[in-house]
């Protein structure tokens, strides 16, 4: 029994992207992160046509959520369709959004622990009054050994184990940062299926972004005008957008005394939102020049960013970037940047064979295990009343039914007043009917605690903690348990969804 891949579309992926004029800037080549996949990744995006299929995601302990490695599969396994389509390039990139400055979601990872239950650990927090310092200047600290050792303990003995292990440690080690370990480990690991990892962070990326940020500024009020009635149309039409827009904020973020912050629109210029530093538009061009690292885009003007720099045909996104990337069409109009195509993310479920042991114990589907949770549970006690039981207690609760029924209307009759204290005695019958039932049904369970704990720790691997796996757990113990064919196997899989979601658009009629 191997392990067995669940696909769970977000959305229905029916647009098939165009080819692009452009050409990748050789001056960016410093900023994909080294891997074996680095050269051959280089050289095929200088070929004359090369197209980019992008996605991206902000710094994640030990690779993050499993979301985070399918958004970046997602991108090899379509630009080799798109490749095969146009006959050119297409080369996946992945951008790390190094800028982030959310240290509590960076700093933490989720696995299943050897007892079955989910476990998640963290790096110390940072103390309320620091500042938010963006993710690519944020050092790991040694904590970070202790969480691996937490990770190792928990790894069974297997073939890929060590390897596992090596590779996180090669890359989360004390001194680097939280962005650079990320960038690190998703290109070794990525390298396989030919993704380039690019850090956002890099100087030559942050110089050729600066401009479209001082840009973005001196449109601030345009685009918050435009970003407004595009929100009211999109309320209008049901669809309310997920990100907040107006009330002055810019697109651009700064790093100021309090670390990384909102420009807001003040007074002919500009104001940082927490810690109130004031800048004129000569004040952030001079930045801009001198020191670029400290501007970067929000999530609004990233893929704009990225579509300026890159010869971007398509983003792949989750839910959430699919809700909010429908806000951003004056922003390209309005700065004259090419559209990529918003197109969503492969999702998935893995569900490994002591999973399945149980969904075929109990002669059960997955479904049922990502039902609300306690209904199988309570299905499959039920079910494990005698018939002889179940029998009595239908004819029981229909008897009372019936004979409180005509009880009732012959009270009634001699005094409507009656009427009630024969419905309290119904009541009152039909609970102790309900009583009878729940204690047989606690014996039960009782009995079953073993049964009804494998199909505890089977819930808890496709849906811990009662949320989506991929947006929980840390891809490590799986490498562990399958090895690198288990990328080949989502990259094949996540290829054949894209070809069957696209198959109009790709074999046209």
């Amino acid at each position: 029994m191997t392990l067995r891949i669940v696909p769970t579309p977000l959305a229905p992926a029916v647009e098939l992207p165009a080819p692009r004029e452009g050409h990748f800037d050789p001056a960016l080549a410093d900023a994909i992160i080294h891997s074996p996949a680095r050269d051959a990744a280089l050289a095929r995006l200088s070929e004359p046509g090369a197209s980019v299929i992008t996605t991206g995601q902000q710094p994640g302990l030990f690779t993050g959520p499993l979301y985070t490695l399918y958004k970046a599969i997602s991108t090899a396994s379509l630009a080799r369709l798109l490749e095969r389509q146009w006959q050119r390039p297409v080369v996946p990139v992945f951008w790390v959004a190094g800028d982030d400055h959310d240290f509590t979601e960076a700093s933490q990872a989720s696995w299943i622990s050897g007892e079955g239950t989910p476990v998640t650990v963290a790096l110390p927090p940072r103390p309320p009054e620091a500042p938010l310092t963006p993710m690519y200047r944020q050092p790991l600290g040694p904590e970070v050994e202790r969480v691996l050792e937490s990770l190792a303990a928990d790894l069974p003995a297997s073939e890929f184990r060590e390897a596992t292990l090596t590779w996180l440690r090669r890359h989360y080690q004390p001194t680097a940062t939280v962005a650079g370990s990320f960038g690190a480990a998703l290109a070794e690991l990525l390298a396989p299926l030919g993704v380039a990892v690019l850090d956002s962070t890099h100087p030559s990326v942050k110089r050729a972004a600066a401009r479209h940020l001082v840009r973005a500024l001196g449109l601030a009020r345009e685009l918050d005008r435009d970003l407004e009635h595009r929100a009211e149309e999109l309320r209008m039409a049901g669809a309310a957008p997920s990100v907040p827009v107006g009330d002055g904020a810019t697109l651009v973020m700064l790093e100021g005394s309090q670390g990384r912050d909102r420009l807001m629109i003040d007074d002919g210029g500009f104001i940082t939102r927490r810690s109130r530093e004031r800048f004129d538009l000569a004040a952030i061009q001079n930045i801009a020049a001198t020191e670029p690292q400290r501007l970067s885009p929000n999530v609004l003007l990233r893929p704009v960013v990225e579509s300026a720099l890159l010869p971007t045909v398509a983003y792949l996104a989750g839910p959430g970037e699919l809700s909010y990337l429908t806000l951003t069409a004056p922003v390209y109009e309005r700065m004259r940047i090419p559209r990529q195509l918003a197109l969503p993310r492969w999702s998935g479920i893995l569900v490994e064979p002591r999973v399945e042991r149980v969904l075929q114990k109990f002669e059960i589907e997955l479904d049922d295990l990502l039902g609300p949770a306690g209904a199988l549970e309570a299905r499959l006690v039920r079910s494990q009343l005698p018939d002889e039981a179940v029998r009595a207690i239908e004819q029981l609760r229909a008897a009372l039914e019936t004979g409180y029924e005509a009880l009732g209307r012959s009270a009634a009759e001699i005094d409507p007043t009656l009427a009630r204290p024969v419905q309290g005695a119904k009541n009152q019958a039909l609970s102790g009917v309900h009583d009878i039932e729940r204690k047989l049904l606690q014996h039960l369970k009782r009995r079953q605690e073993i049964e009804l704990g494998q199909i505890a720790k089977a819930r808890a691997m496709v849906l811990p903690d009662n949320k989506e796996q991929e947006r929980v757990l840390t891809v490590a113990p799986f490498l562990s348990r399958y090895g690198p064919s288990l990328l080949i196997e989502l990259s094949e899989a996540i290829e054949g969804w894209y070809a069957s979601a696209l198959e109009g658009a790709l074999n046209p009629s």
